[in-house]
C-alpha cells in the first residue's frame, strides 16, 4: 500500500476533500479559495516541497508564530500558521490521516473525528447521566496550554508505532514535530513549539497523545468523554470520583500536562452539569452560564471602545451601532474563512432550550441601543427593535429556530 502523501498529488482526492468542505461548513470565499487551488493545481508545488524534504534536498517552509485571541473572550493564545498552500495542502493531509487511522481511538474520544462532534460527546454524557438511579458525582478538567505543553519527545514513539504502516508519512511529519525554528513578525526563531496548535495536522497529534487514558476509563466501562484537551467523568459516589480525579491527574502529570484551575470543576447529585461549554440536568441542554457571562463582557468592551472611537472621531454614533452588529454577526453567526465551526454551528447543534439565546438577545439588543444613543437611560428605547434590523441585527433566537429547520452536516469539526 502507498503512502498516504501521494493521495496529496491526486486530483480524486482534492474533489472529495473540496465536497467535504463544501456540505455546509464552508465560508463562499473560503470555498471559491479551494476551488481555485484545485483548479490551479497549487498543491503540486507543495508536493515537491514534501519530496525534497523527504529527499534531505531542503527544508519544509517555516510556520509563523502569531498570538490571538480566544473565542469571546479576552485570553490570548499561541498559534503557529504555515503558508497558505502548506496548510491547505495539510488540511487535505489532516483529513485523510483522520479517516485512516480513526480506529485507534477509544469510542469517549470526541474531538476532530468522523461523525463525532460536541454534539455526540454531550447526548452521550446525558445517557450517562440517566444511568445513575441516586444521582452521580463529576469531576470536569481542562489542560492548560494542551497543544503548546505536548512533548515530542513522548508523541513520536506513539506516532511511530501508529504510522509504522506508512514509512514515508511518518518521516515527514516527524520532521515536522522535530523542527525548532519558526518565524515570528518575519524573523526566524528557535524554541520549543510543542504541537503547534493551529497547524491542521496538531488535532490529530491531540487525539493520540492521551488515548491511553481514554481507554482506562473505556475498559473499565466508566462514563468518560474527552474533547482534545477537556475531560469529564461521572461516578457514582464521593470515594469513586476521587479516585478517577486522582488517577486523571496523575496520568497526566507522567505526560508533562497540568490542569487549568480556573476551569476545573465537581458536581454533586442534583447539580448542573458543565461540560464544552453547555450546562445540563440531563434533560435540558443550554450554554453554561460562565461562556454567556464571557460573551457580554466581550460585548461591553467593545461598546465602550466603540463609543470612545465615535466621540473622537466624530463619527455618528449609529454607524458605532451598525459596526458593532456587523463584528458580533461575524463572530457569533458567520462562517468565517479561519474555522469551520463558529460559535453558533458549535451551540445550536446542542442545545434544546432558547433561554441562554434569550439573554443574550437582550443584552445585544440594550448594548446597540447603548452606543447609538450614547447613554444608559430610558430614553435609549427609542430605538426600535425594527431600526437593529435595517441596520442588520440578527437574533439568535430566530437564527437559531432556522438553524434547526435546515439539515445540518454530519460531521462537525475544524479538520
Amino acid at each position: 500500500m502507498g503512502s498516504l502523501l501521494s493521495g496529496l498529488g491526486k486530483k480524486e482526492a482534492w474533489e472529495k476533500f473540496y465536497g467535504h468542505k463544501t456540505s455546509g461548513i464552508c465560508a463562499p470565499s473560503a470555498e471559491r479559495e479551494l476551488r481555485e487551488f484545485i483548479d490551479k493545481a497549487e498543491y503540486m508545488e507543495v508536493c515537491r516541497e514534501i519530496a525534497d524534504c523527504l529527499e534531505g534536498k531542503s527544508s519544509f517552509p517555516l510556520p509563523r508564530r502569531a498570538v490571538i485571541s480566544k473565542m469571546s473572550t479576552q485570553k490570548k493564545r499561541t498559534v503557529y500558521i504555515y503558508p497558505r498552500r502548506e496548510t491547505v495542502t495539510l488540511k487535505l493531509l489532516t483529513y485523510l490521516v483522520l479517516r485512516k487511522y480513526d480506529d485507534i481511538f477509544a469510542d469517549n474520544l470526541y474531538s476532530f473525528r468522523p461523525d463525532r462532534s460536541a454534539h455526540t460527546a454531550i447526548h452521550s454524557i446525558v445517557r450517562s447521566m440517566s444511568g445513575f438511579e441516586k444521582g452521580f458525582y463529576s469531576y470536569k478538567v481542562d489542560i492548560s496550554d494542551y497543544f503548546n505543553s505536548i512533548d515530542i519527545s513522548l508523541l513520536l514513539p506513539e506516532l511511530e508505532k501508529i504510522l509504522s504502516d506508512d514509512p514515508l508519512l511518518l518521516k515527514f511529519l516527524s520532521s515536522l514535530l522535530c523542527e525548532k525554528e519558526f518565524t515570528s513578525s518575519g524573523v526566524p526563531m528557535t524554541g520549543t513549539k510543542g504541537i503547534m496548535a493551529g497547524t491542521p495536522i496538531a488535532c490529530f497529534y491531540a487525539n493520540i497523545f492521551l488515548k491511553e487514558l481514554d481507554f482506562h476509563f473505556e475498559k473499565l466501562g466508566i462514563p468518560y468523554a474527552r474533547y482534545s484537551d477537556d475531560i469529564i467523568v461521572l461516578a457514582e459516589s464521593r470515594e469513586e470520583l476521587s479516585e478517577h480525579e486522582s488517577y486523571i491527574r496523575d496520568y497526566l502529570r507522567s505526560r508533562g500536562l497540568k490542569v487549568n484551575p480556573a476551569k476545573e470543576s465537581r458536581t454533586v447529585p442534583g447539580g448542573m452539569l458543565v461540560f464544552l461549554g453547555f450546562a445540563t440536568d440531563g434533560k435540558t441542554i443550554d450554554i453554561a452560564p460562565a461562556t454567556v457571562t464571557k460573551l457580554k463582557g466581550k460585548m461591553r468592551r467593545k461598546a465602550r471602545a466603540l463609543v470612545r472611537w465615535a466621540a473622537r472621531n466624530d463619527i455618528d454614533p449609529a454607524n458605532a451601532a451598525k459596526a458593532f452588529i456587523r463584528i458580533f454577526n461575524r463572530k457569533l453567526l458567520d462562517v468565517s474563512d479561519d474555522h469551520d465551526l463558529t460559535w453558533s454551528r458549535w451551540f445550536f447543534s446542542v442545545i434544546n432550550t432558547d433561554k441562554s439565546l434569550r439573554v443574550i438577545d437582550g443584552y445585544a439588543q440594550d448594548t446597540i441601543r447603548y452606543i447609538a444613543g450614547n447613554t444608559r437611560r430610558k430614553s435609549r428605547y427609542n430605538i426600535r427593535y425594527e431600526d437593529l434590523k435595517k441596520w442588520g441585527y440578527r437574533s439568535l433566537v430566530a437564527e437559531y429556530y432556522a438553524f434547526g429547520s435546515k439539515p445540518q452536516p454530519t460531521e462537525q469539526r475544524k479538520a
